[in-house]
């Protein structure tokens, strides 16, 4: 009997060796402490500028408001708390301060600044808009070169005309009076004033002269009733500029009016300083009553300031 061999018991095939990938939650894992140390930074960095910039604008409120309100506490004391405690609250309100600056020329020297004041702003105010409106809407012969000259109007120091401007006034009859003021505040300020206006009128759409026309308006009519209407806010900007330089205006102040009772504050407390002396806190009350009105005025009217040289420079 013969028997058959066992067959052989077949090997398995070699199983294939696969490279062992990493998985996407491994490769994240191992990016995000890099990732968020970044972050950190990031905000780190973000509110260290952030403190900086806050710092910086405490510390300019505290530059610009301290010396007002060490004037104004100034004023309520008397001369020995002036120079015995200088940094210090006075010791009472004396409101006889005011009085007595007032009774020295302030009051005169306020509604001086008051007339010459409002109406250099009237004036300045509407004949640069006029001016611009003829610029921008108006097809108005040598356009270009009326703008250019009144350019260079900006160049212009005023110092340097005071003696052409002397013997102007004087042919005029106007010198040592309200008008010399009100003309030379006016046209110092025209310049840069119709370049204020006119940067914001340019942004006005043509469509809306046209509409007026469409109405039956006249140009003069669409400047009155329209346009001029339209340009409060930069109206506002450049009535509120010329207030300040025809506020504090002081070397055509000085030059151009000689008699006491028609001085303005700046020449008008300088003089009171030479004869108050050493009278100090009715110097500090004077100086209070003058800065008071520009400071309420700015307060008032600092949207429509901001907002019209924001749409008119600003673009």
């Amino acid at each position: 009997m013969v028997m058959s061999a066992p067959s052989p018991t077949p090997t398995p095939a070699p199983t294939p060796t696969r490279r062992k990938l990493a998985s996407p939650t491994a490769a994240t894992s191992a990016k995000t402490p890099a990732v968020g140390r970044s972050t950190r930074a990031a905000r780190l960095g973000a509110r260290a500028t952030r403190l900086a910039v806050w710092l910086g604008l405490a510390l300019l409120v505290v530059a610009v408001l301290y010396p007002l309100l060490w004037m104004v506490f100034s004023s309520f004391k008397s001369n020995q708390e002036v120079f015995a405690s200088p940094w210090g609250l006075p010791g009472e309100l004396r409101w006889g301060n005011f009085g007595r600056a007032g009774s020295a020329g302030v009051v005169r020297y306020f509604v001086n600044s008051v007339l010459v004041t409002s109406a250099s702003i009237l004036t300045t105010v509407l004949f640069s808009a006029w001016a611009a409106y003829g610029l921008v809407r108006l097809r108005v012969p040598f356009g270009g070169t009326i703008l250019g000259l009144l350019l260079g109007g900006l160049m212009l120091a005023p110092t340097v005309a005071l003696i052409p401007l002397f013997g102007l006034l004087q042919r005029l009859h106007i010198y040592d009076s309200y008008w010399a003021l009100i003309v030379l505040y006016t046209a110092f300020r025209i310049p840069f004033t119709t370049f204020l206006i006119r940067a914001y009128m340019i942004d006005i759409p043509s469509e809306v002269d046209e509409a007026a026309t469409l109405d039956g308006c006249s140009p003069t009519q669409a400047f009155w009733q329209v346009i001029l209407p339209m340009c409060r806010p930069i109206l506002v900007s450049a009535a509120l500029l010329q207030a300040l330089f025809a506020w504090n205006e002081f070397v055509f102040a000085l030059v151009f009016i000689s008699t006491g009772d028609l001085k303005t504050l700046p020449v008008g407390l300088m003089d009171m300083q030479s004869r108050l002396l050493t009278d100090w806190p009715v110097q500090f009350a004077g100086l209070t009553m003058a800065a008071l009105p520009m400071i309420v005025l700015f307060l008032i009217g600092q949207r429509q300031f901001l907002r019209g040289l924001t749409d008119g420079i600003g673009k």
